[in-house]
């Protein structure tokens, strides 16, 4: 499908999208997403700060159950790479060198999942965590021809689904507010007084990359944007102390 004929295409899908009422909806819309975007397969799943889960995809469900009775999403290459990111994941970039990994890939291969992928990490209020994936049987020239094409509309599209899941599941895509953790409320706090990441790790006894985690915790309980953004609506909100 050449990719002129997407945005519009997706218009009218996003306005299905938010006439979506349950979650079964969802499962019932995506195969039109694999029709839209002229992929072999798309999957949409997210993951809670209480661990529910929820998928809508175009897997077959002899692979789907086979996924979860070997418990694949811990050696997954694609899951574990996103969720080490915020920015889209081409498979071709990951690492499929081990041996389990390799023989996880010949089967989903096997099975009709494709070689190629695109993923979208997607991280939402209150500790939630969703992948927004399109999978083919390109080569590599036209797979990177594909996403450079249409990485915009998979973006866009992911964050569409992500919203439209947040609001059936929770009533709102709005994170609650208020409930950070006493680690959370410090690093946000040193952020505020002008301490740098460096001095705030420093002050508070932990290590640079603990801090970034307890930043990042707090961001997308906060549902800022950024990290400054998150010490703005602490202080807005009155949850931080300076």
């Amino acid at each position: 499908m050449p990719p002129r004929k997407t945005p519009a295409l997706l218009e009218s899908y996003f306005d299905e999208l938010q006439s979506a009422d349950s979650l079964e909806d969802l499962q019932n819309l995506v195969s039109n997403l694999r029709d839209i975007f002229d992929v072999e397969h798309v999957v949409y799943h997210s993951v809670n700060s209480t661990g529910q889960q929820y998928a809508a995809l175009t897997y077959a469900p002899d692979w789907v159950d086979r996924y979860l009775d070997q418990d694949y999403a811990r050696i997954d290459p694609v899951v574990q790479g996103c969720l080490r990111r915020f920015h889209p994941v081409d498979w071709r970039n990951l690492d499929w060198s081990g041996k389990a990994v390799r023989e996880f890939l010949g089967e989903a291969i096997d099975i009709g999942v494709g070689h190629q992928g695109f993923s979208v990490p997607i991280r939402g209020p209150s500790g939630q965590f969703a992948m927004f994936t399109v999978s083919d049987n390109r080569d590599d020239q036209k797979w990177k021809k594909y996403t450079a094409a249409h990485v915009r509309d998979l973006i866009l599209t992911a964050h569409f689904m992500n919203q439209r899941a947040l609001e059936i599941e929770r009533g709102s895509d709005e994170a609650d507010v208020g409930k950070l953790s006493p680690r959370e409320n410090d690093a946000l706090t040193m952020l505020a007084m002008g301490y740098n990441r460096a001095q705030a790790a420093d002050s508070l006894s932990i290590s640079e990359h603990t801090l970034r985690v307890y930043i990042e915790s707090a961001r997308f309980k906060l549902g800022a944007q950024n990290t400054t953004h998150a010490v703005a609506k602490g202080l807005t909100l009155g949850l931080l102390t300076v």
